[in-house]
């Protein structure tokens, strides 16, 4: 991740580098979250990695982000006692995005229980819906070794 204090200035006010790395994500940091009581809101500054042979923002990096806020957020409502996993995921792309602009993915928890957890997410670029995705997520003990907290 660049340490770039130019790249740090163009993020918006409480965003910080995302606390979990992943193989699928390490390509597309700079990631940033900043979490609320009841979600961890995941955000980019898009850039060329991010896009599709047309040089639009590519589906399947709003479809990725969408899964990892809204799992994340069901996580934070949850105390971050278990894992969890993608039962399905649904996103409409409803708009498009360039390479410069500011991703956000926005998440609302629906509703938590002892197996599932319900959520949804608005994915906007700076400040406009572009996308809107619905996951249902399996709620798992934490293996042995797993961290704690995300």
């Amino acid at each position: 991740m660049s340490t770039d204090t130019s790249v740090i200035a163009d993020v918006p006010e409480s965003f910080e580098p995302h606390f979990r790395k992943s193989p699928l994500t390490d390509p597309w940091e700079p990631l940033y979250s900043k979490r609320t009581e009841r979600a961890v809101i995941m955000g980019l500054r898009l850039a060329k990695p991010h896009t599709n042979s047309r040089g639009l923002i590519h589906g399947g990096l709003i479809a990725a982000l969408a899964d990892n806020a809204m799992g994340y957020s069901c996580a934070q409502v949850m105390g971050w006692t278990s894992s969890l996993v993608t039962v399905s995921l649904a996103v409409d792309f409803i708009g498009t995005a360039e390479i410069g602009q500011w991703l956000a993915v926005e998440t609302d928890v629906i509703k938590t229980g002892s197996t599932i957890c319900f959520a949804q997410s608005l994915v906007k670029v700076d400040d406009v819906i572009i996308a809107r995705a619905n996951g249902t997520f399996r709620v798992m003990p934490k293996r042995d070794g797993a961290p704690e907290r995300a």
